[in-house]
């Protein structure tokens, strides 16, 4: 059952842009939100996915997910639901693509250095990034700095984890500059585009986290949720390879999650009686999302990845150094300004410069974050099997 068109955002009323456009010359025959998806796709901070950290560094290992993958992986499952639901689907597609790329080098480690290492200039997160790099950092365009989103695409990306009720500068800067209603839910687009994130990830770190070597099979088999498609497969597919049975069971589990956040998200619509997007963004609370018995299987299998594959003895000596090379170039860049490639400086003042390092820190690569540790401090302690 597809949901109420009333309840999908549409391009043709949109809320528009912060900037009025040109449109002479060759555009081809798009609506706005594919406009959109494809600035994100074509921009410098997407292509620089490819060399960010997921879960493993991205250097290592060509078989392990980047940034760039999961953010591919995540606009797979995010337009499968949408589709289903109704919803907007190109909408739902560059928000899941853009999700991602305000992270730092080194994922989840790298932010909390650079937010401890700037804590002096307003501090860094990586969804405000998002913010940041879209409306001021990138700049293609001749007439504005940023890639002049669509309104519903920037609310969206600020909203990917709910409401913002005490936004970062980063955030707050954007949002100043186009009023985003950081206190009310955004759309069912976004909020699929968040589930979708989650998705991913969940079953996607199982793959990587046992094609290491660092996840244990017996001890996910003891998951519930796990054990359960464990099952079924081999019940399926007797004396089915463990490669092969692996595979399924990555598959199967994504499988099960949209299916039940399908069905989830259209029984609290209909219980909520919401008929409109300005209802959908009123109403006080998710509507899409697991259902409460899922829910509590894949915070289960969260605290898992996080215990035994995220927060390893394997990877957190390499979070860990990740982290020091991070700290070690913000503070070379504090204390050599020269150091600072040209164009790098924006405003006036302290603030402003400490903020033009984080800017420059966040959009390097994880390879080159480490060639840069390498030429301006010294080498770097990185085990090479990760």
């Amino acid at each position: 059952m597809t949901l109420p068109k009333a309840l999908a955002a549409h391009p043709e009323t949109s809320r528009g842009r912060a900037f009025s456009e040109d449109d002479r010359g060759p555009r081809g025959p798009r609506n706005a939100f594919q406009r959109d998806r494809d600035r994100i796709v074509h921009s410098v901070a997407f292509r620089r996915l490819r060399h960010k950290t997921q879960v493993f560094v991205a250097p290592d290992g060509d078989h392990f997910r980047v940034r760039l993958t999961h953010s591919i992986e995540v606009a797979q499952i995010g337009r499968t639901m949408a589709r289903a639901l109704g919803l907007n689907e190109d909408l739902t597609e560059a928000l899941c693509l853009a999700h991602d790329l305000g992270h730092p080098p080194f994922g989840h480690g790298g932010e909390d250095a650079l937010d401890r290492t700037l804590s002096d200039a307003g501090g860094f997160d990586h969804n405000g990034h998002t913010l940041r790099i879209l409306t001021a950092l990138e700049n293609p365009y001749p007439g504005f700095d940023g890639l002049n989103l669509c309104w519903e695409t920037l609310e969206g990306l600020a909203k990917h984890n709910g409401p913002v009720a005490a936004p970062k500068w980063a955030m707050a800067e954007a949002d100043a500059a186009f009023a985003l209603d950081l206190q009310s839910w955004p759309s069912l687009e976004a909020q699929v585009a968040a589930i979708a994130d989650d998705i991913a990830y969940d079953n996607h770190d199982i793959d990587d986290g046992l094609r290491s070597g660092i996840l244990d099979l017996d001890a996910l088999l003891e998951l519930p949720f796990v054990q359960r498609h464990w099952a079924a497969i081999e019940q399926r597919h007797p004396g089915l390879s463990r490669e092969r049975k692996l595979k399924a069971l990555v598959r199967d589990g994504i499988g099960t999650m949209v299916g039940d956040v399908l069905e989830e998200t259209r029984r609290r619509i209909l219980d909520s009686g919401v008929a409109s997007l300005d209802e959908v963004r009123s109403v006080g609370r998710q509507l899409a999302g697991f259902s409460p018995a899922l829910q509590a299987e894949e915070r289960q299998l969260k605290r898992h990845l996080y215990a035994n594959l995220y927060d390893s003895g394997a990877l957190r000596p390499i979070r860990l150094e990740a982290q020091r090379i991070v700290a070690a170039l913000a503070a070379y860049y504090r204390d050599h300004r020269e150091a600072l490639p040209d164009g790098w400086t924006r405003g006036a003042g302290e603030q402003a410069r400490l903020r033009a390092i984080g800017d420059y820190l966040a959009g390097m690569t994880d390879r080159f974050a480490i060639a840069r540790h390498e030429e301006l401090i010294g080498p770097v302690c990185l085990p090479d099997r990760f």
